[in-house]
């Protein structure tokens, strides 16, 4: 089943210097690409492991350990959060 591509129509404006843009037209036409899509296909990748590792939290062994014990035996709750939880519920 063929897929379709989505329709590029949101524009972002690149300034470079004649230096830069011949660089980037000589490599999208080894690829043989337009320059649009080489740098969409390049920088993507880049873009999505950056927003991925600044949104992922990475827990070493210990604080895994800890997490998932946590999980399994709760503490207490605090007078503090007893104390949230009513005002919550008599706002409701």
């Amino acid at each position: 089943m063929p897929t379709r591509r989505a329709a590029r129509e949101d524009r972002i404006e690149l300034r470079a210097t004649n230096e830069e843009k011949q660089l980037l037209a000589t490599a999208a036409a080894y690829e043989r690409l337009d320059v649009t899509t080489y740098i969409m296909r390049t920088m993507l990748p880049a873009a999505r492991e950056v927003v991925d590792r600044a949104e992922r939290i990475v827990l070493s062994e210990r604080d895994s350990a800890r997490v998932l014990d946590l999980l399994e035996n709760p503490p207490e709750p605090t007078p503090a959060l007893m104390a949230a939880a009513r005002r919550r519920a008599e706002r409701a």
